[in-house]
């Protein structure tokens, strides 16, 4: 396992999910004149990607998430999402919140899976930025805050050898193993199958600095190439154009990690449901206590501890966005979900009184190990002093 994975599962799941969200904001937009109270306009839909690309680049946030560190649980990584996709005005219920979940991480995996080399995971990294970027080219502090994370994303991996990015590429697919949702985009284009797995393509563009496969040639004991013999290959692939730019700006020689929701090719954001004589490729969460629980719950407190969340001033309401077509298929969504599907989400909120402050670490001392001894006895401590921040 690599200790140099969070920083860019995070990055890049964090970008497909402000492709989602600017997709389905414009969908639902009406102009500002036409508008009703409960009703998105264009400025609303700036300022949600406005706020939510600000918490994402925070820099006391981001200083949390590139200190090496294994990855952690599906459940502890989403609720980081949850609490960023609700750093704005917009609310989001938990049946378009799974949604949104599931159609962040089905996307990153597919561009794992598609990556010619393991070094190309930060190209996919850097096309994300690029078209966030995009999204609040009108502020400048914010811009100011992703190009600041594209010099630590450059002096961070820059450095990298081969196999360390080979490291990091098979942490990212032992994360994503078992999560085979049916996504509507992907059946629609025939590169998901009914079972939720993903259909890898035999042609294309080989990796920079690789030959096209069909040529085998033989040398001898100095060195010389003494024969040539050609072989069928079954693909039709190609010489990679260029190695792609790993620098600011630049082009990054592969598609993967740009915006497939963009406005010029509407696609249905649907995570489709699986058939029911299919068995669910997904493991069960175990009812024993997770021995790595406690240690989850820290790593998410100084995580959600750099979250600088705005409080808006006044009693201004936040807006919902439904995923969804209607309100019922959202609600029908929620109560269908598999149970080993859900995350169960819990907000907790330790700084509002005393009692949630005595529940949490009751809850906390259930997940110590007695077999071993206690590395620091002031973790609990450290973990309620974070959530007391916040």
């Amino acid at each position: 396992m690599s200790v140099r994975t969070l920083p860019l599962l995070f990055l890049n799941l964090g970008g497909e999910m402000l492709y989602i969200l600017d997709q389905r904001l414009r969908a639902q937009n009406i102009p500002a004149d036409k508008a009703r109270k409960d009703e998105w306009t264009e400025v609303d839909r700036k300022r949600v990607m406005n706020d939510i690309t600000s918490t994402m680049f925070n820099k006391k946030f981001l200083g949390e998430l590139f200190k090496p560190q294994e990855l952690y649980s599906k459940k502890a990584l989403r609720t980081v999402y949850d609490r960023l996709a609700h750093a704005s005005i917009m609310r989001l219920n938990q049946g378009s919140m799974d949604k949104l979940y599931d159609l962040m991480t089905m996307a990153f995996k597919y561009q794992v899976l598609l990556c010619p080399r393991p070094k190309d995971v930060l190209l996919v990294t850097f096309n994300h930025l690029d078209a966030i970027k995009d999204f609040i080219r009108d502020s400048p502090v914010i811009v100011k805050q992703v190009d600041e994370t594209f010099r630590k994303l450059i002096e961070v991996y820059g450095c990298l050898s081969a196999g360390e990015f080979q490291l990091i590429r098979q942490t990212l697919l032992i994360f994503f193993q078992d999560m085979h949702i049916r996504v509507s985009i992907f059946l629609k284009d025939k590169v998901q199958n009914s079972n939720g797995r993903f259909v890898l393509p035999t042609s294309g563009p080989v990796p920079w600095g690789t030959d096209v496969p069909g040529l085998i040639r033989m040398f001898n004991n100095k060195g010389e190439e003494v024969k040539r013999v050609e072989f069928k290959y079954g693909g039709n692939y190609v010489s990679a154009k260029n190695e792609g730019s790993f620098d600011l700006y630049g082009d990054r020689g592969l598609t993967l990690g740009t915006n497939m929701y963009n406005m010029s090719q509407p696609v249905e954001t649907h995570v489709s449901e699986a058939p029911k004589n299919l068995p669910l490729n997904t493991t069960k969460a175990s009812p024993a206590p997770n021995p790595l629980a406690k240690e989850e719950l820290n790593f998410l407190a100084r995580l959600m501890g750099g979250m600088e969340i705005k409080k808006t001033s006044g009693p201004e309401p936040g807006f919902r966005l439904n995923l969804f077509t209607t309100d019922e298929e959202e609600e029908h969504a929620a109560l269908t979900r598999p149970e080993e599907l859900s995350y169960q989400v819990i907000n907790i909120q330790a700084a509002q009184d005393q009692q949630r402050n005595e529940e949490l670490s009751r809850i906390m001392g259930e997940f110590e190990v007695h077999d071993q001894p206690p590395q620091n006895t002031s973790k609990g401590d450290d973990l309620l002093a974070m959530m007391d921040e916040l």
